[in-house]
């Protein structure tokens, strides 16, 4: 099933471990078809392809990587992702510098961008973060 005209449902669910199922409810496939919107427009300012190698998780899903259940991957409000050509550090400035409605940006272990829109209704925190071994921190 297309959510938008670059990403699929089974993009956005994706799981490599496939002994859990990583069903949305109706109301996170709500979510996720707002995810792959944004992702459409993160896709045209980055003005390349994005790959996904996370989106939503279902509890056993997020439990088995050993995410929180604070992660917004659990909504299907977030996903992590790569793009061919660009860095993390590229992705997250080109984010900023949009000025686009994001919730989170997040520059992951420097190998991936966790990118987030805020539940339906809520007002988008555009924060921007570092993860890696050092721990979490503000990214200047």
């Amino acid at each position: 099933m297309q959510l938008s005209e670059h990403f699929s449902l089974e993009e956005l669910t994706h799981t490599d471990h496939r002994e859990f199922d990583n069903t949305p409810t109706d109301k996170e496939l709500a979510n996720l078809v707002r995810l792959a919107e944004f992702l459409e427009v993160v896709r045209s300012i980055l003005g390349a392809a994005i790959t996904i190698n996370s989106a939503y998780r279902s509890k056993a899903v997020n439990d088995s990587v050993g995410s929180k259940d604070t992660s917004q991957h659990r909504t299907g409000c977030a996903a992590d992702i790569r793009v061919s050509g660009l860095t993390p550090d590229q992705v997250i400035r080109y984010l900023i510098a949009a000025d686009i409605e994001y919730d989170q940006v997040i520059r992951e272990f420097d190998r991936w961008t966790h990118v987030s829109i805020p539940l339906e209704g809520a007002k988008p925190r555009k924060t921007a973060l570092i993860i890696d071994k050092l721990g979490v921190r503000t990214y200047a």
